[in-house]
């Protein structure tokens, strides 16, 4: 985790005082319900919850020396409780207590990312309407293509988190899962029932079954969810990144009075938040691949993947949630141009319109490769030119051209509001009645 990248209420779940009041509150409630069982005093449940507690610093000193970190925890709480602490732990294993825990941390982590990404969501909503009829070109392999409208860019963004956010959803649900079940998940020497008292207390749902684990393969979801959704901060944040470049400029981060841009040149306006979730981004998918390795254990257990989860637990959900909230700001925040996307449409004396006339010359009967030949050849021409030269003026002028279609027919394909004509149902697919 660093600082640097980090917000403090995913911070806290991670946290060490909040991991031991989980693994307390685990154990407690896991004492309850053998004392519901007839199984231990119910005079010792109560005297857990009562006199219960634990030192963090008497946690890390008894560790030191017994080298196990639940035995260290729960030799800490008995120095509080006294002697009904021996009934705590009652036929458990120590996966009970770090695997439930973990789920509870998740599903805390997922709920402020998922508060994330409706904050994402609602602001890039706002500026899609806001520039819903806004033209700007269209590209394909960074070269102009045809019309579209930035509004657009930004529903094609919305509608991408909230896949992500459904995915998320469902990645919450796979992953808040709690194991209550002894040495190897058989349940031997702790009732079943137990488990499910624990889950209820937790708000989580029954491992329907676990070898000792919760099965990885739902963290493996869990941190291959938060890749994608670091892919989508990446690909809108690249979007700016192109978008900001001087020769483009049709949109740019907020530059903020007394912010500077280079240390040498005075001058420089970059977009250095976009390219920081950038590489946000690459760290959170990183952790993804850790994540599945974690799957193949050996047997009914080992803690290979022990290492891995304390890094890529806290680390992905801080990092992610840090991400969401920054790119949430860029968007709010960001300075677009209307006035450069025109000049932008304008650049290429027309080309963009290439694509009607083709259609309509086939459409006059003119076969489809002669057509596009024709067309070709007098785009090439306002290409080489730099856009000097006039694609409608030229094609009008061409006697092969205008053998199929007339002066009037072609200028009538150089419209740009053809190209916009379906916004409003790209629109309503994206935002319904809205």
């Amino acid at each position: 985790m660093v600082p640097r990248y980090s917000r403090p209420d995913m911070v806290k779940i991670w946290e060490p005082e909040t991991r031991f009041q989980i693994w307390f509150e685990i154990e407690a409630h896991a004492t309850d319900a053998l004392a519901e069982l007839g199984v231990v005093p119910t005079e010792a449940a109560r005297a857990i919850w009562e006199r219960g507690g634990f030192d963090v610093a008497r946690i890390d000193e008894i560790e030191a020396e017994v080298k196990h970190d639940v035995i260290a925890f729960l030799t800490s709480v008995a120095e509080h409780v006294g002697d009904e602490a021996r009934f705590m732990h009652q036929g458990m294993t120590s996966s009970d207590v770090l695997d439930t825990c973990l789920a509870v941390q998740l599903a805390r982590a997922t709920d402020i990312l998922i508060d994330d990404l409706d904050k994402l969501l609602a602001v890039i909503k706002r500026r899609a309407f806001e520039h819903k009829m806004t033209p700007c070109i269209g590209r394909s392999h960074g070269i102009h293509a045809e019309p579209v409208t930035f509004g657009r860019k930004m529903a094609e963004a919305y509608a991408e988190f909230s896949r992500g956010r459904d995915r998320l959803i469902a990645a919450r649900k796979d992953v808040a899962t709690c194991a209550v079940s002894g040495a190897v998940g058989t349940f031997a020497n702790i009732d079943p029932r137990v488990e499910a008292h624990v889950a209820e207390k937790l708000g989580l749902e029954v491992e329907p079954v676990s070898t000792q684990i919760i099965p990885r393969d739902r963290h493996a979801m869990y941190f291959a969810t938060l890749g994608v959704i670091a892919s989508s901060i990446e690909r809108l944040a690249t979007e700016i990144r192109h978008l900001q470049r001087t020769e483009v400029l049709e949109a740019e981060e907020y530059f903020s009075p007394g912010q500077k841009g280079s240390s040498a040149m005075p001058h420089k306006r970059n977009p250095v938040l976009t390219e920081n979730l950038t590489g946000l981004a690459r760290m959170i998918r990183a952790y993804a691949v850790p994540a599945m390795e974690n799957v193949a254990l050996w047997h009914e257990r080992d803690i290979s993947h022990s290492s891995v989860e304390r890094y890529i637990g806290p680390d992905a959900t801080i990092t992610l949630d840090f991400a969401l909230a920054r790119l949430t700001g860029v968007v709010d925040k960001l300075l677009v141009y209307p006035e450069r996307m025109q000049k932008n449409l304008d650049k290429m004396g027309g080309l963009v319109h290439s694509q009607r006339v083709l259609l309509a010359l086939t459409q006059a009967g003119v076969s489809r490769e002669d057509a596009y030949r024709l067309v070709q050849r007098n785009a090439m021409k306002v290409w080489e030119s730099d856009g000097a030269l006039s694609l409608l003026e030229l094609l009008q002028s061409d006697p092969d051209v205008i053998a199929a279609l007339s002066p009037a027919e072609i200028e009538e394909k150089f419209d740009l509001a053809y190209h916009l004509k379906h916004v409003d149902t790209i629109f309503a697919r994206v935002f319904g009645g809205d």
